[in-house]
C-alpha cells in the first residue's frame, strides 16, 4: 500500500497555512474537521458567480443547479450508490428525525426498533421518542466496562415485530468500528432495515454503502471536510416505501422525499469539493479507476495513515493508571477518536492542553448515555482527542508530550 503524502495533503487545507493556526495542533476533528481548499473554492465560486434560484434557464441558474446536482452524482459514485439514494439536509440531525416522522408513519403500533447506547444521541433520542407513538423501542446496550456491542445480544433482541435496527458504524466517544455488514446482514434475515450513523466513520474514508448492506447511511459534510450539510443515503427500495415527508409534487423524486426543506444551494454544490479533494488524493498518489474504486482507495489511504499515527498514542494511555481509555487499545479496530475519563472534569484539562498547543475537547461529546452506561459521570465528560489523515506524526508526538504534562 502506497504512503500517505502528508505534505501534499496538508497543501489542500488552507488552514495549515493561516497565521492565526500556527504551532496549533488540532484534535477536535470529531467535532469538525478543516475544509479543504477545493470546498472554500468552490462555495466562493458559487456565491460570488452563482447565487440566484438555481434550475432556472438562464446561464449563472444552469451553473448553479449543474454544480448541486455534480455534487450528489459524484459523492453517490464514491460511494457505490445511485445519484437518486443520495440527499442533502441541514444536519444529520435533522436528517434522522425527519426519517423518524417518517417512519412513525410507516410503522404499526407494537412493532419495535432497535436502539443502542453507544450513539451520540442524534441517531437515538429521534427513534426513542416513537415510544410515545406506540413502538416499542429495544435497547442494544454496551458492555459496562469495553463500551462494546456485542452482536449476539443483538441476536437475542431481533423478532419479527422488529422493523429497523440504528446504530453507529463508530461511537463518537468508543470509538470501536462495528461489523456494519454482519450487523447488517442479521437485521435482514430478521426482515429488519438498518441506519447506520457514519458520522464518526465517514471522516476516516468514505464507505462502499452497497459493500456494507446498510438501507440509510447518514454522515455530517462538516467532519468530512466539507460545509455544513448532512448527507444521507437512502436505498431505493426503502425510500419508496416510506411515506413523502416533502411538498406533495415532490414525491417521486427519492432525493426530495426526506428533505421537506429547501436545501442551502451554495453549501450542496461546494459539496462537490470534497469529490474534487478525494480524486486529487487518488491521482496523487497514482491511482485510477472507477469513482467506487476511488472511494474505496482513498479510504484504505487514510486509514493506513490514521493506524500508524493512533497506535502510539494509544500506547501513551492505555496503561496509565489516573486515566481509562474507552474502547479498545489496538489502532485497527477503531477510530482515532480517543476519549479518556479522568475521575475528574475535562474541560479544564483541555484547556491547560490548550497552553500547550493542543486543541481538544472535554465534556459529554451528546454521548450521555454511553458515558452513563460506563459509569462515567456526563457532567464530568471526558478528554477527546480525535484526529484524521492530515494529522502529522509530529503533531501526535507533541500531543503525548502535552499529556504527559496535564495529567
Amino acid at each position: 500500500m502506497t504512503a500517505l503524502d502528508i505534505d501534499f495533503v496538508r497543501a489542500q487545507f488552507p488552514a495549515f497555512a493561516e497565521p492565526s493556526l500556527q504551532n496549533q495542533a488540532f484534535f477536535e476533528n470529531a467535532g469538525g474537521s478543516y475544509a479543504c481548499r477545493q470546498v472554500i473554492d468552490r462555495l466562493t465560486r458559487f456565491y460570488t458567480q452563482r447565487k440566484v434560484q438555481p434550475y432556472a434557464p438562464y446561464k449563472a441558474s444552469r451553473l448553479g443547479g449543474g454544480e448541486m446536482d455534480e455534487a450528489r452524482a459524484r459523492l453517490a459514485a464514491l460511494m457505490g450508490v445511485a445519484t437518486e439514494e443520495l440527499s442533502f439536509g441541514p444536519s444529520t440531525t435533522q436528517n434522522t428525525y425527519v426519517l423518524a416522522q417518517a417512519f412513525r408513519k410507516f410503522m404499526k403500533p407494537g412493532e419495535a426498533i432497535i436502539v443502542t447506547n453507544q450513539d451520540h444521541e442524534a441517531n437515538t433520542g429521534p427513534w426513542r421518542r416513537l415510544a410515545e407513538e406506540g413502538i416499542e423501542i429495544r435497547e442494544w446496550q454496551i458492555d459496562p466496562q469495553t463500551g462494546h456491542l456485542d452482536v449476539a445480544q443483538l441476536e437475542s433482541l431481533l423478532d419479527e415485530n422488529v422493523r429497523l435496527v440504528c446504530f453507529p458504524h463508530c461511537s463518537n466517544v468508543v470509538g470501536e468500528i462495528n461489523p456494519v455488514p454482519e450487523i447488517t446482514a442479521l437485521a435482514h434475515a430478521a426482515g429488519a432495515f438498518v441506519c447506520v450513523d457514519g458520522v464518526s466513520y465517514a471522516p476516516h474514508g468514505l464507505p462502499n454503502v452497497d459493500d456494507l448492506g446498510a438501507d440509510i447511511y447518514l454522515f455530517s459534510a462538516y467532519k468530512t471536510y466539507g460545509p455544513h450539510q448532512g448527507i444521507m443515503v437512502i436505498r431505493k427500495a426503502l425510500g419508496a416505501l416510506l411515506p413523502n415527508q416533502a411538498h406533495y409534487f415532490n414525491a417521486d423524486t427519492l432525493y426530495k422525499r426526506f428533505t421537506p426543506a429547501g436545501p442551502d444551494h451554495a453549501q450542496v454544490a461546494a459539496s462537490a469539493g470534497m469529490a474534487d479533494y478525494f480524486e486529487a488524493l487518488a491521482v496523487q498518489h497514482g491511482h485510477a479507476g472507477t469513482a467506487a474504486e476511488t472511494g474505496a482507495f482513498v479510504h484504505d489511504l487514510m486509514r493506513q495513515h490514521e493506524i500508524t499515527l493512533l497506535q502510539p498514542l494509544l500506547d501513551a494511555v492505555k496503561d496509565r493508571n489516573d486515566v481509562r481509555l474507552l474502547g479498545p487499545a489496538t489502532a485497527e479496530t477503531r477510530a482515532p477518536t480517543v476519549a479518556i475519563a479522568l475521575n475528574r472534569p475535562a474541560e479544564p484539562v483541555a484547556a491547560e492542553l490548550s497552553e500547550y498547543g493542543i486543541m481538544a475537547g472535554g465534556g459529554d461529546f451528546y454521548a450521555v448515555r454511553a458515558l452513563s452506561a460506563m459509569g462515567i459521570d456526563p457532567n464530568e465528560g471526558v478528554l477527546r482527542m480525535s484526529f484524521t489523515h492530515y494529522t502529522s506524526q509530529a503533531e501526535v508526538a507533541k500531543l503525548i508530550e502535552a499529556l504527559d504534562r496535564v495529567l
